[in-house]
């Protein structure tokens, strides 16, 4: 049972990305191609590169989350650096190129210059991760062949059409870490609150009109966030949507990387009958002559 998948972005809600792969290729999934955007390209990557679930999960759940971030000396404006990440990726991938990869992979960033998607599969796969996943204004852009590049989510929060692109005869997974339209929308944190400088602009904020201003900011950038996601779903269809319940789970969130991973799972086990769905001999054959697509929002 052939089938790509794309990853969608969410910060720190991403280790569920782990546990959907492991419980798909424990239930017979063969995943033939693979994209993402945001913390979904990294795993996206990684599982291309050839690192396997519980691998992933072990060194992921072995990090200290707390040194992530950081300025390099070069960093471009930002709230936060990614220096952490950085070194983290350069150890474990180093020049590993697209073409070295086990799987077709793409990522998917956004080109401030332009206004426009960029799909990522070629050169550095360490750039391309590092492209992917800067938040506009929290982390610093990244600048490839002349662009200047942010997270792939900005315009395109579940990259569907790239992972068809890799297979076109194969349904499309989609992986999605946002809460669908209609459930009351999330208070965001400060990105930055885990640092004694952002603990401090916080409480200072929480004592004047301007945490206010920052509830509604907030709120409506959720809800921005949430409507691009549909659309996009409903435009692109993919066969199949996965939804891991992580909507109490923040971008910039410390997290238990084990629990997460697990929440990962279980949206597969509840999305089983409709991947089943996709290999009965009647489904094979009208997605051979192309007239068969399937949602669940």
């Amino acid at each position: 049972m052939d089938i790509t998948l794309a990853l969608g972005g969410g910060g720190a809600k991403g280790n569920s990305h782990i546990g959907v792969i492991r419980r798909l290729e424990k239930e017979g999934f063969r995943v033939r191609g693979v994209a993402g955007t945001s913390f979904g390209g990294l795993i996206a990557a990684l599982y291309a590169l050839g690192y396997a679930p519980d691998k992933l999960e072990e060194t992921f759940a072995s990090l200290d989350q707390t040194q992530f971030y950081g300025h390099l000396p070069n960093d471009g404006p930002s709230l936060i650096g990614l220096a952490g990440v950085t070194r983290l990726l350069e150890e474990m991938i180093g020049d590993i190129t697209f073409e070295d990869l086990k799987l077709p992979c793409v990522l998917t960033a956004v080109d401030l210059k332009s206004g426009s998607e960029v799909l990522l599969k070629k050169g550095r796969v360490v750039d391309a991760m590092l492209a992917t996943i800067a938040m506009p204004g929290i982390f610093p852009a990244r600048y490839i062949d002349g662009l200047e590049l942010v997270d792939g989510g900005t315009l395109d929060p579940v990259p569907v059409i790239p992972a068809r692109m890799l297979a076109p005869r194969l349904p499309v997974v989609a992986v999605v870490l946002t809460q669908p339209m209609g459930v009351p929308p999330q208070t965001w944190r400060l990105p930055f609150e885990r640092y004694w400088i952002g603990r401090m602009v916080s409480r200072v904020l929480s004592k004047t009109r301007y945490d206010s201003v920052w509830d509604i900011f907030s709120r409506s950038l959720d809800i921005t966030s949430r409507a691009v996601t549909q659309y996009r779903l409903e435009m692109d269809r993919p066969e199949v949507i996965i939804r891991p319940q992580v909507y109490d789970i923040d971008t910039l969130d410390l997290v238990d990387v084990h629990e997460v991973t697990k929440r990962g799972e279980e949206a597969v086990e509840a999305a089983l009958p409709q991947l089943r769905n996709l290999f009965t001999w009647r489904n094979r054959w009208r997605r051979s002559i192309g007239v068969y697509q399937q949602r669940s929002v």
